[in-house]
């Protein structure tokens, strides 16, 4: 069984959920979208690798400012030490701004559907646009409707499996994907804080995935 990694999901300066999680968690993402001017402070005091994510709000974030200013304080987090930083697929020009993340930090390339689950050849085509674009890491997420739309994201991972690739479905359906992505060989999980803050629907806390993940240790 592969070891499962699990990626910490920060979307408040709640200093207190962050410390408790640090030893469950192998990294953290910091949401710059939902954590506004407070997310210079937190980085701060982030002592595990971190990605740095500015959500579009068309795919599930925040964000509303202008494109402009979403791409600087991704570059400014590479500066105060993100370790990788998230950029959606569907970004303008995204050629010019891989490259400048890539000098500084490892770049992320996602893809969120928030009301599907595309059929397989479709998943496929888009890890191969992630990789055309630059990505040392692929991310790929569905929305399930029931729980065969867990499979595809599965078989995915082990398609791609010489790639860097977080792929799972959201929504209550998709749970199974979330837990089983990373013994798939999916590079991480990511998980809420503590109950509560979830950054997105079907997402399990850190203890309790730590937790599934510690009852299946042989």
């Amino acid at each position: 069984m592969n070891t499962p990694r699990i990626c910490a999901v920060i979307v408040s300066p709640d200093a207190e959920a962050i410390r408790q999680a640090e030893p469950l968690a192998d990294l953290f993402e910091l949401r710059l979208d939902l954590l506004g001017n407070t997310w210079e402070s937190v980085a701060t005091n982030i002592r595990k690798p971190w990605i740095a994510t500015n959500r579009l709000k068309s795919e599930g974030g925040a964000w509303e400012g202008s494109e402009e200013a979403r791409r600087n304080e991704l570059l400014k987090a590479i500066k105060m030490g993100a370790d990788i930083v998230d950029i959606e697929l569907a970004t303008p020009d995204l050629d010019q701004i891989v490259p400048q993340i890539k000098r500084g930090a490892r770049c992320l390339i996602s893809y969120h559907d928030m009301k599907d689950a595309p059929p397989y050849s479709k998943l496929q085509r888009i890890v191969e646009e992630e990789l055309a674009a630059g990505a040392d890491i692929c991310k790929l997420v569905t929305t399930a409707h029931d729980a065969d739309d867990n499979f595809n994201v599965l078989k995915l991972i082990k398609e791609f499996c010489k790639t860097q690739i977080s792929a799972f479905a959201m929504g209550p359906h998709g749970q199974l994907s979330r837990i089983l992505s990373p013994l798939f060989g999916g590079s991480f999980t990511y998980a809420a804080l503590s109950e509560g803050n979830e950054s997105a629907s079907g997402q399990l806390s850190v203890a309790q995935i730590h937790h599934i993940y510690e009852l299946m240790r042989p």
